[in-house]
């Protein structure tokens, strides 16, 4: 089972990655986080790259076009991609995110947010079963970063989660930069939601940094992760204990010496958190 910290493998940082264990950049990610879609191809240096960082680091998948959220059918080709690739990497697990990103039609290359409602959950659970199914093992989903609410809510996102996993048997990678940048738009309680979900059902964190233009706080992982978002990370395991952690970084990215670099801090942020006495669990 992977613990510890991570990265997300991004293409810049291949090379510093197969070595990084012997280079004095800071502490070397733990496991490696890879993007599926990125090794649907036959062969080439994709897969090749793929298949040696493997032999170095434990790995988990995470999708970005699984489009769970999407009235049309999920696609039997990309299942089948999909089970390829865990059939070659073993991954410990994996996810992709609750919402959809398009239609027939096309991608809108976008993670767009549900509404949260009972209709939403009964459209949902027969087609994460689907997916269960093919890939015979749990399916971890990320909450996604909003900046609408929908007139059809009904209920919060935190407690649409947790239905969600008690009735699909899905499980959740929690996104904390997401959790802090909803917050803002929408003016819930963050860490009320952080109370509000099922810490058996967290098998992974992300964090990543964001962009706050005050009125509008966006998603944007092109800057380190924030001091507001420690904070509500150290609040998240004092409240869920310890969780594997990750950053992810997908524009303007760093040198990996200095993601590195970052990555100690999780680490130390981390430490001082579990060291201090449990949040309560809320009844």
């Amino acid at each position: 089972m992977i613990q510890g910290f991570g990265l997300g493998a991004r293409t810049e940082h291949y090379e510093g990655l197969k070595r990084a264990h012997d280079e004095r950049w800071g502490s070397a990610p733990q496991w490696l986080e890879c993007i599926s879609e990125n090794y649907f191809v036959k062969g080439g240096a994709p897969l090749r790259h793929l298949d040696e960082l493997r032999q170095r680091y434990p790995m988990v998948l995470h999708g970005v076009s699984l489009n769970l959220g999407s009235t049309d059918p999920l696609r039997a080709d990309y299942l089948d991609d999909l089970a390829r690739l865990v059939d070659r990497v073993q991954p410990a697990w994996v996810s992709d995110h609750l919402c959809w990103t398009g239609t027939a039609h096309g991608q809108v290359h976008d993670l767009l947010p549900l509404p949260y409602a009972r209709a939403t959950l009964e459209h949902l659970r027969s087609r994460i079963q689907q997916v269960q199914d093919r890939l015979r093992r749990p399916l971890v989903l990320e909450n996604v970063s909003s900046y609408v609410q929908f007139a059809a809510d009904e209920m919060g996102e935190a407690e649409f989660l947790a239905t969600l996993v008690r009735e699909s048997g899905c499980q959740l990678l929690l996104d904390v930069n997401n959790v802090y940048v909803s917050h803002r738009n929408h003016g819930f309680d963050a860490q009320a939601f952080i109370d509000a979900v099922p810490a058996q059902a967290v098998v992974q964190i992300h964090l990543a940094g964001h962009e706050d233009q005050g009125e509008l706080v966006i998603d944007t992982h092109d800057a380190p992760i924030r001091d507001e978002v420690y904070a509500l990370y150290a609040y998240t395991l004092r409240r869920l204990g310890m969780k594997p952690t990750m950053i992810e970084r997908d524009a303007d990215i760093p040198p990996l010496a200095e993601l590195l670099l970052e990555l100690d801090r999780v680490r130390g942020v981390a430490a001082e958190a579990v060291a201090k006495p449990r949040v309560a669990e809320v009844a």
